[in-house]
């Protein structure tokens, strides 16, 4: 059982679906019927899932792996994530605009000003778009919008990402210090 170098969260398994063993899996691809294209999944410890059989249900995909038999068996399963290998994931389909989440993350973030904001620690969707999680150090966590307007350029091999951090909501337009930027656009001591 080897663990992944660079794991990529594909799905959650939840509660055991009937009694054959089969569990209701809440998935991270675009397509959730997609899921059992990606070869055989991971959970964080190493073990392997192998997809025997899977189909569609409400909000979620209703999967049979094997070695899982029974109802307990599942239900031992429940809560479980489970990864992939990143270099398993086809970067020839995205679109010029597209990236996978775990790309972002670590990413440094700066405006045109020069001016640095932390770093990517998670990308978010509850619901109304797409949130990047920006953490610096001696700052707390903070949440910007992933849209066009608040993110100008992603460049993944520089490691850094580009925005306006007035579309981003991290600064007022009457405002001159940057966010987290103490007196006179100082960065606030961590007294900690």
């Amino acid at each position: 059982m080897t663990k992944l170098e660079n794991p990529v969260l594909m799905a959650v398994i939840g509660a055991a679906q009937g009694l054959r063993g089969e569990v209701r899996v809440k998935t991270f691809t675009a397509d959730p019927m997609a899921l059992g294209e990606y070869g055989n999944l991971r959970s964080a410890d190493g073990r392997v899932f192998e997809i025997l059989d899977l189909r569609e249900a409400k909000n979620v995909v209703v999967v049979r792996f094997r070695g899982v038999n029974d109802r307990n068996a599942a239900e031992a399963l429940n809560g479980l994530e489970l990864f992939i290998e990143r270099d398993a994931l086809p970067d020839e389909e995205l679109d010029e605009d597209e990236f996978y989440y775990a790309d972002l993350e670590g990413l440094e973030v700066h405006d045109g000003e020069g001016n640095h904001y932390g770093a990517v620690t998670g990308v978010y969707d509850f619901g109304a778009g797409d949130l990047l999680e920006l953490k610096g150090p001696g700052k707390r966590p903070v949440l910007i919008p992933f849209s066009e307007a608040a993110v100008l350029e992603i460049d993944l091999e520089g490691g850094k990402i580009l925005i306006d951090p007035i579309a981003a909501g991290l600064k007022d337009e009457d405002d001159a210090k940057p966010y987290g930027a103490g007196p006179k656009g100082k960065p606030p001591r961590d007294d900690s």
